[in-house]
């Protein structure tokens, strides 16, 4: 395939997976029995993944190899009049996205629970969805890498990947201890813990696959809907699997962990009182990630309540969104009749945070998920959300009344700054990487531009601009365009490389990327885009840089030298 024998398509998947294998470390290949792609919604992937999609058409040879499902689209085709979405030429757009996958022979499930869809499935996958990632890694049999939507892809095409990461069972180590003294009770709390033990990373543990949490003192009893928010509320921060006692397979020992964290009510009433709505919501959305049959008919619960008072919700002020699959379950046990029946808007193929929302009628949501609320107050929507229990968010959706005030803005919620371990440099400095099979030779100069913290593409960077806003991140508001990049690796979501791919298409991305750690976000981008790339250093480079240096990095005979030649004072 690498040869070109089997057509452009594979020939470029399968230098993805070369180039990757051999930045891992890798000594072998193995053949994957499942993938699973992201990067379908149009504000997601974006221009990025349009070209890039467009460059692999005509090619009769370039179909996938292996099983292969999609992700969640950015709406509903059959209701999307209903969804009100105001971005010109979106549907069009969307479904020549989802034409373009299925071209590749991929299953367009629409779906980012691949684990809930009535099929089992074991072995080795290739799956680029974080929370089906962190899913899949802790509560089943089946095992894989937190993939990008890209590599992934080139697994899908080839059905090969390299074997390294979370394939070896000396990498699927708890890295972080976590003891739960709060009283974990509702569904939301599940999701709070999560997002929770996320936001405590110190940016100088040393944890190369990603925050790893073993959690103790969970409660005895933990329904499939508990697991599956828990998992993705983690996967916000770039958790690939976590262990909780009593609920998956005992962990491996460890010497040490990175760090010891405890969990009270205290934590837990904390972050409710941070994320209550305290103005008018002008929608309500349940089911990210979509909705289980569970959840469906949680929720089918809470609206029956309001409904035996004569109730009905205004205005459809309820989205639930769930999957193809599960629809026709919750359809078939009358959970959407009776949804539909109160005034609820259930919407299937999409989810909350990919879907582009009319700002002339939404602009505060409440939703019972932190993974909605990450992603929905970041970039992709820069959405004002409050999180509350699902009989919270029900009972807002029959009541406008309810929660009274001015709309909260962004602005309005402080940000915590991200821990970070720089201190200012002095003196020269000469540093020894390690680059791509794929890039034989280059040479670049200019300004690093660096960070000890990972920089999350999807939300955070501004897709147009290239400038990263987060509030709390050491380089929000600088833009990454004509700068020797240097992070530790991507963190958030999986489309990280479309992102990246499309600031590099537009001339908004770096001239050349440095990563501490091996990184599936980023690294693919280079690879297909041949952008200067390099890795593991004999030191730390995002300790050994300041930011503003002025550095010089060259490839030669398979080293790279990255140079400091004036310091930023």
């Amino acid at each position: 395939m690498l040869d070109g024998e089997n057509g452009p398509t594979k020939q470029k998947a399968a230098r993805l997976v070369v180039d990757l294998a051999a930045s891992a470390g890798a000594d072998s290949f193995v053949e994957c029995a499942h993938a699973h792609v992201s990067g379908v919604s149009v504000i997601t992937g974006g221009h990025g993944l349009r070209r890039f999609l467009a460059d692999l058409a005509g090619d009769d040879q370039g179909k996938v190899a292996i099983p292969t499902t999609l992700n969640s689209a950015g709406c509903d085709r059959e209701k999307f009049d209903e969804m009100g979405i105001d971005f010109e030429d979106f549907l069009k757009l969307q479904f020549e996205i989802v034409l373009a996958y299925e071209g590749l022979g991929i299953d367009a499930t629409l779906s980012c629970t691949p684990y809930d869809q009535g099929v089992e499935i074991k072995g080795i996958g290739s799956w680029a969805e974080s929370n089906a990632v962190c899913y899949s890694n802790s509560f089943t049999e089946l095992v894989t890498n937190r993939e990008s939507g890209l590599s992934a892809l080139a697994t899908a095409l080839t059905g090969w990947a390299p074997y390294w990461g979370l394939h070896l069972d000396e990498n699927r180590q708890p890295n972080i201890l976590v003891n739960i003294e709060a009283d974990i009770l509702d569904l939301a709390d599940w999701s709070v813990l999560g997002d929770w033990i996320g936001k405590q990373v110190q940016s100088d543990w040393k944890m190369p696959w990603g925050p790893m949490p073993y959690i103790r003192g969970l409660p005895k009893h933990a329904s499939f809907v508990m697991k599956k928010t828990l998992a993705a509320a983690a996967a916000n921060y770039g958790c690939p699997m976590l262990w909780a006692e009593g609920h998956t397979v005992s962990p491996p020992d460890v010497d040490e962990y990175q760090g010891e964290l405890t969990f009270t009510n205290a934590d837990l009433q904390g972050r409710y009182d941070e994320l209550a709505p305290r103005g008018e919501v002008d929608l309500v959305v349940i089911g990210c990630p979509q909705a289980s049959l569970g959840e469906i008919r949680a929720t089918a619960a809470a609206v029956r309540t309001h409904m035996e008072l004569g109730e009905k919700i205004p205005d459809k002020r309820l989205w639930v969104f769930t999957s193809g699959h599960n629809h026709d379950l919750a359809e078939a046990d009358g959970s959407i009749d009776l949804l539909e029946e109160a005034g609820a808007l259930i919407l299937k193929d999409t989810c909350p945070e990919v879907t582009p929302y009319n700002r002339k009628m939404y602009n505060h949501l409440l939703t019972n998920s932190l993974k909605a609320e990450h992603y929905l107050t970041s970039g992709l929507n820069r959405m004002p959300t409050s999180v509350a229990p699902i009989e919270t968010c029900v009972a807002s959706a029959f009541n406008k009344e309810l929660i009274t005030g001015a709309r909260p803005t962004l602005d309005s919620r402080a940000k915590e700054p991200h821990t970070t371990s720089k201190t200012h440099q002095e003196g020269d400095s000469v540093l020894t990487g390690e680059s791509l099979p794929s890039q034989e030779t280059w040479s670049v100069s200019g300004k690093a531009m660096v960070t000890d913290v990972p920089i999350t593409y999807l939300g955070y960077v501004n897709r147009d601009s290239g400038v990263i806003e987060e509030p709390g991140h050491p380089l929000d508001g600088v833009a990454i365009e004509d700068t020797i990049l240097i992070y530790p690796k991507g963190s958030g979501s999986t489309v990280a490389p479309f992102v990246l791919m499309g600031l590099i298409y537009t001339g908004k991305g770096p001239k050349a990327i440095v990563n501490r750690d091996v990184c599936t976000l980023t690294l693919p981008a280079a690879s297909l885009l041949n952008i200067p790339y390099a890795y593991g250093f004999d030191v730390d480079p995002c300790l050994a840089i300041n930011d503003g240096d002025d550095v010089e990095m060259s490839l030669t005979d398979g080293k790279v030298t990255l140079t400091v030649i004036q310091r930023n004072n």
